[in-house]
């Protein structure tokens, strides 16, 4: 019978060998420069410990890189899931991702015209871009590997958003208030307060005269009515003073009830009396 300790010792050394040969390997990397005219300025085999000379571009050449994928025990190529190529500027921090299709045998080819570059190359200045492929796979380990240096012309300024100077710091908002209101004139003020209190004036002057009776007027039955009369004139006084339209009309909802009873009762009484049975 297999001990406990074999057997777990058995399943680990299986588990390293999976792991160890479920890692990616490149083979035969190697990149050709060429003019515009086709013809070859530099083509070299890169090794994967030590990085070459850094590569240069001009404005018109062109970058072929061609490389491939396999499993590191067996050789077999393979088709990673993802395979990228990194363009890093290590001074600025900007980085470029370029996607690198990859064939079932792991065969892959990837070109760079600096005629038309792509839009997935960072901004540029007189610093070499570190290049670097990137792998990542499912069923592999996933997997970086340094390949070189890369001079390429400065890229140009580009030009301004035409809502650029919108995301600037803008100068700052000076309030404008409305100038405060003239008051006029003394007066004017008491010329049209005493023309407000005449009609007054004349209609106590002409009670004066007439003679205005109302024995009635200090009733039980009709003294609660003239005070709720006086509190919705004081009422309005107040609402011209202080109060808001809100509270005006709550506070007139509390005084309308009793009202309406005290202005029933003064009316019952007063037909009362006019009837003679007071």
């Amino acid at each position: 019978m297999i001990s406990y300790t074999t057997f777990c010792s058995s399943w680990l050394l299986l588990l390293v060998a999976h792991v160890h040969a479920a890692s990616l390997s490149l083979q035969s990397p190697r990149f050709t420069i060429s003019s515009s005219d086709a013809s070859q300025l530099r083509a070299e085999t890169l090794s994967l410990t030590q990085k070459p000379e850094p590569l240069t571009l001009g404005s018109s050449d062109t970058l072929k890189l061609t490389f491939q994928l396999t499993e590191s025990d067996k050789g077999k190529g393979v088709q990673p899931h993802q395979t990228f190529l990194r363009f890093y500027d290590p001074v600025s921090g900007e980085e470029g991702i370029q996607p690198v299709r990859v064939t079932p045998g792991g065969k892959a080819k990837f070109e760079l015209n600096m005629a038309r570059p792509p839009a997935s190359l960072p901004p540029t200045t007189d610093r070499p871009l570190a290049v670097s492929l990137i792998l990542g796979s499912f069923v592999y380990d996933p997997a970086t590997f340094d390949l070189f240096d890369l001079y390429v012309p400065a890229s140009s300024t580009p030009a301004p958003h035409p809502d650029e100077a919108s995301f600037h710091p803008q100068p700052p908002i000076t309030p404008i208030f409305r100038p405060e209101q003239k008051v006029p004139p003394k007066v004017v003020s008491a010329f049209f307060a005493a023309l407000v209190f005449a009609p007054w004036i004349a209609l106590l002057g002409l009670w004066g005269k007439v003679g205005v009776r109302v024995p009635h007027l200090f009733s039980p039955r009709i003294l609660p009515f003239t005070v709720l009369l006086g509190a919705f004139e004081a009422l309005l006084f107040w609402y011209w003073v202080d109060l808001n339209l809100g509270q005006v009309l709550l506070y007139a909802g509390i005084l309308a009830l009793p009202t309406i009873f005290a202005g029933n009762t003064a009316l019952a009484t007063t037909g009362q009396w006019r009837a003679g049975k007071h």
